[in-house]
């Protein structure tokens, strides 16, 4: 096993884990990279150039915007979305762009930031990942001092072309020491039993083992920090994830609260708010009040990435209101509901993730929104069964069940905005998570589909799809919404 909980679920900012996230943390890496072999004080200009994905949808997906907060030493995680705008002017209006903060140097995206949006790949000889984004820096004299390649790879996971590689080739592959590791469902679900554990008793272990990994603690809220803490390292990881929680919670409330237009020409209104309304003063009559609620949860969430704010990728921006909408329906819906419940929904969700983002994909680049939203919901659905006490049995099914029926779903966003499907979309993969949820519990005996085998097929799916229905806005609805 090579990922941790704190991997799959970050704090950035929206509107989208691959095309935001991943490119200000690669442009960051690049830039701190020049810092780190000497060479910041010496350059003289930095090109960047974007491919596929990121080049024909990059714009909508604020690619651009990521890539200079990047340069200027900004992370998703600690970038105060209030300033996004002021740094961003402040470029755009003088030309000039401080690398780190630290070193100026003139920056005209039009001629500095290039979307290649007629080449797939970087080198178009090598079929790699469809979010590559090239980094340049050049001397005074033109001379180049560094050049990196990036690939975005969903969910806010970025790797260097050498990384890439490695991970392509399985014996080069770095495997972080766990003491129950695990490559599969058959095999998660045969360790949990061998050693008499539930799965999220399991992933704690592991996540305690992983406490002290430097490259996890980027990503890891501070309330887990060993050298500072005098928690228990049990402790210590349950507080990070409650402050995951307690984050998911402000972005809902914020979305809630938040009325108006969205950014990026759609003018998509905002719906929660008004949902939510009707909801306090009509909702109690409704039978079926608890599902609308977490449509209004799920939705909320995804407004406010849209409009670029505060979010948790879980395990991708763009499918970032289905976890957090099944956490809040747990916490006030369901009897008995309390933390360490909603502990064990989120470290069964991410051993859940962690199966898809090791065997399969969770870039909708790559395999369609399956792959975001289908992910999540099936996440979503083992994290609840777990929260309610079900059996390790019972969360395999439903996160097969989740999976199952979200099969061939593509990633077609109108305008290349992550609003129309995206944010409808996770209102319909929260419920559908419910739905397979109470399927699994409810059933005594066994079911044919293992979720390894859903994941197989879920990955297989993506590679035959067609590029054009994978987050490029070339086909499907993007294409269509004239005529409609």
């Amino acid at each position: 096993m090579n990922t941790s909980l704190f991997e799959l679920f970050k704090i950035g900012i929206g509107p989208s884990s691959s095309h935001t996230v991943g490119p200000m943390r690669a442009a960051l890496s690049f830039a701190s990279s020049l810092k780190t072999s000497g060479a910041l004080s010496r350059t003289a200009s930095v090109h960047v150039d974007l491919y596929g994905s990121l080049a024909l949808t990059g714009l909508g997906h604020g690619t651009d915007r990521a890539i200079l907060l990047g340069l200027f030493g900004e992370a998703p995680d600690t970038v105060d979305p209030a300033l996004i705008d002021i740094e961003l002017a402040a470029v755009r209006t003088t030309g000039t762009l401080y690398l780190l903060d630290l070193h100026e140097i003139p920056f005209t995206e039009s001629q500095h930031l290039l979307f290649h949006r007629d080449q797939m790949y970087p080198n178009p000889d090598v079929l790699t990942h469809p979010n590559g984004m090239r980094f340049s820096a050049f001397d005074d004299t033109g001379a180049l001092l560094a050049e990196d390649i990036f690939y975005s790879i969903g969910g806010g996971f970025i790797l260097s072309g050498s990384e890439f590689a490695a991970q392509r080739n399985a014996s080069s592959a770095t495997t972080r020491t766990v003491p129950y590791p695990f490559r599969s469902a058959e095999e998660l679900l045969s360790t949990a039993a061998t050693n008499h554990l539930t799965i999220a008793q399991l992933m704690l272990a592991n996540e305690v083992v992983l406490l002290s990994d430097a490259s996890i603690a980027i990503n890891r809220p501070p309330s887990a920090n060993p050298l500072h803490s005098k928690a228990t390292p049990e402790e210590q990881i349950k507080a990070s994830i409650l402050t995951l929680w307690h984050t998911m919670q402000s972005c809902t409330a914020r979305g809630i609260a938040t009325e108006g237009i969205l950014p990026g020409g759609l003018n998509v209104r905002r719906r929660a708010p008004r949902l939510a309304q009707r909801l306090e003063t009509e909702g109690s009559k409704d039978p079926l009040a608890p599902l609308d609620w977490v449509t209004v949860y799920a939705m909320a969430v995804n407004e406010e990435n849209a409009a670029g704010g505060r979010v948790v990728t879980a395990p991708t921006n763009g499918a970032a209101g289905v976890i957090p909408a099944i956490a809040h329906y747990y916490m006030r819906f369901v009897n008995d509901a309390d933390e360490e419940g909603l502990i064990r929904y989120f470290l069964t969700a991410a051993a859940i993730g962690i199966l898809y983002k090791e065997n399969a994909s969770i870039s909708g680049a790559e395999v369609g929104c399956q792959g975001e939203v289908g992910v999540a919901c099936s996440m979503a659905a083992g994290g609840l069964v777990a929260a309610l006490n079900g059996t390790n049995a019972q969360i395999e099914h439903a996160a097969e069940i989740a999976m199952e029926h979200n099969l061939g779903m593509t990633c077609d966003p109108i305008g290349g905005l992550v609003q129309i499907p995206c944010i409808e979309r996770n209102g319909m993969g929260a419920v559908k998570a419910i739905n397979a949820t109470r399927m699994a519990m409810h059933e005594t005996g066994g079911h044919k589909l293992s979720l390894d085998q859903v994941i197989a097929t879920m990955y297989q799916t993506g590679l035959d799809m067609q590029s054009r229905y994978k987050e490029t806005s070339l086909a499907g609805l993007a294409l269509n919404i004239i005529e409609c």
